[in-house]
């Protein structure tokens, strides 16, 4: 039996990668920085909490990240831990860059100190990449960061490659565009935008407040690329891999989608709140995967219309 450590094992993708691991044999840890206060509510939700085994981990601090891994010894490791709002980094940028950065580096250090050979997953980003001017970005575009999540992800993403190639390890990165599903918190705008629409349909007279919505994003269905981070880590050697479905639609069509699921015209209910706007932003998201369907044998199943669908479904039956 294989053992997998998910660090940020209470996140959206951290229980649904918990999951697949389960349903696959192995044994499970995840890590929180206090797992006695945690709730561990996707856990939970997903029906598998009793069947992941928790552990406290600091990821800013070494001593701690260290004491874990020699106590569980783990076959695999997945770092999906950190700060993970693109808005939120505007307020917080020290926190974001040192809970993402520091922290995938303590890993990796730790890795290598104990020279064991554990195999390791970082969450990258397509954040990472900026604007490109609405090409498809794959793993040869540069990296053009314009948030400071996009910059810490980017740190990180540099800190897997160095390590990999500097000490052998085996590491990998998946810079992944977004993907979504039920378990998002309400502050990531899919799930905003999903349960203010439920609200609106069932009587509750309120606007859904909006920055921006002419930008554009390669959207996903959460469940599928947890899949992709663990094929990555089945092949023979460490690689980079874009995940996306290759699709790109603006957050207006998102709405529109959400909106009409509920017989509802989106215009007569959204407003645009300037308050909102990001001091930066990326106009168009767009992810190339042919790498990871030729190497992985990866492919999305689930476009924008099927993960609105899928949200909508989730949160009306709640």
């Amino acid at each position: 039996m294989k053992k997998a450590l998910i660090c940020g094992v209470s996140g959206q993708d951290g229980a649904y990668l918990a999951q697949l691991l389960v349903s696959k044999g192995y044994e499970v840890y995840g890590t929180a920085r206090d797992a006695q206060m945690s709730t561990f509510y996707n856990l939970e939700k997903l029906g598998i909490r009793s069947q992941v085994n928790v552990e406290s981990m600091a990821l800013n601090d070494f001593r701690s990240v260290l004491q874990t891994l020699v106590r569980i010894k783990p076959d695999e490791l997945y770092n999906l831990a950190g700060q993970s709002s693109v808005g939120l980094s505007f307020d917080q940028p020290v926190e974001t860059l040192e809970s993402i950065s520091v922290g995938t580096l303590n890993i990796l250090e730790a890795i290598r100190f104990l020279n064991t050979p554990i195999r390791f997953y970082n969450a990258g980003s397509s954040e990472s990449f900026g604007d490109t001017g609405g090409a498809a970005a794959d793993e040869t575009t540069p990296f053009r960061p314009r948030s400071p999540y996009a910059v810490a992800k980017a740190t990180a993403f540099w800190e897997v490659a160095n390590y990999r190639e500097a000490y052998g390890l085996f590491a990998c990165s998946g810079i992944l565009f977004n993907h979504e599903s039920p378990l998002r918190p309400e502050r990531f705008v899919t799930r905003k935008i999903v349960s203010a629409a439920c609200r609106i349909a069932a009587g509750r007279g309120e606007k859904l407040n909006l920055g921006n919505i002419s930008i554009c994003r390669d959207w996903g269905w959460a469940p599928e690329y947890v899949d992709a981070m663990w094929r990555m880590l089945q092949k023979e050697t460490p690689d980079d891999f874009v995940i996306a479905t290759g699709e790109t639609h603006s957050l207006e069509e998102f709405v529109a989608e959400t909106f009409r699921c509920v017989g509802l015209d989106w215009r007569e209910h959204v407003v645009t709140d300037p308050s909102l706007l990001r001091p930066t932003d990326i106009a168009v998201g767009k992810g190339n995967p042919a790498k990871a369907f030729k190497e992985l044998d990866w492919r999305a199943k689930y476009a924008m219309k099927d993960v609105v669908q899928m949200m909508m479904d989730s949160e009306l039956q709640s």
